[in-house]
């Protein structure tokens, strides 16, 4: 009787492993020892088959949540309306290049299809609207810092209470330190 057959015999009459478990181990060629150790070994394999799923799962549910982003579908759809977005801009661009050489363009040598003497009052008339356009200008820029002013003011009052509380400690310290040099 050789060793592993005394161990087997030990375990099978203390009673840890039964004899049919041992004949069905035997039988069934499989590389557990017991059905136990089977078992366990079955939903460990279940278990990382469903871990497996889990994951196919998400990352389906990715692939449909960013769908729209990443289908050739919307992608191509999506690149046409860019590519119409920069042949607008580049129209634009092209008319604005136009508009600013034909408003760098001196009037002097043009003729106005204002009678002569009327002319002095279209002079009176631009000259106006320039002044209307800088002060509005600075009216708009002078109520823009109005409204940023009560925010500075409100941080003007606490940097001034910050700084009287600093004094009021220092005017303690050098009486204190006083009172020492006294003592």
């Amino acid at each position: 009787m050789t060793s592993s057959a005394s161990l087997l015999a030990k375990c099978v009459s203390s009673g840890a492993v039964s004899q049919e478990e041992l004949e069905s181990a035997n039988s069934s060629q499989s590389s557990v020892f017991s059905f136990q150790l089977h078992e366990a070994e079955q939903r460990i394999k279940m278990h990382k088959e469903l871990e497996q799923l889990q994951l196919e799962l998400e990352l389906l549910t990715a692939d449909k949540q960013n769908a729209d982003a990443t289908h050739v579908f919307y992608l191509a759809a999506r690149l046409q309306a860019l590519q119409m977005f920069c042949t607008h801009l580049q129209d634009v661009l092209k008319d604005h290049k136009l508009l600013a050489q034909q408003l760098s363009r001196p009037l002097g040598g043009a003729n106005l299809p204002v009678p002569a003497h009327l002319r002095r009052f279209v002079v009176q008339v631009v000259q106006m609207a320039t002044d209307f356009v800088e002060t509005w200008d600075k009216k708009r820029s002078a109520i823009s810092r109005c409204a940023g002013a009560a925010a500075n003011l409100d941080q003007l009052n606490t940097c001034v209470s910050q700084l009287l509380g600093l004094a009021s400690q220092e005017e303690a310290l050098a009486d204190r330190l006083l009172r020492w040099k006294d003592a």
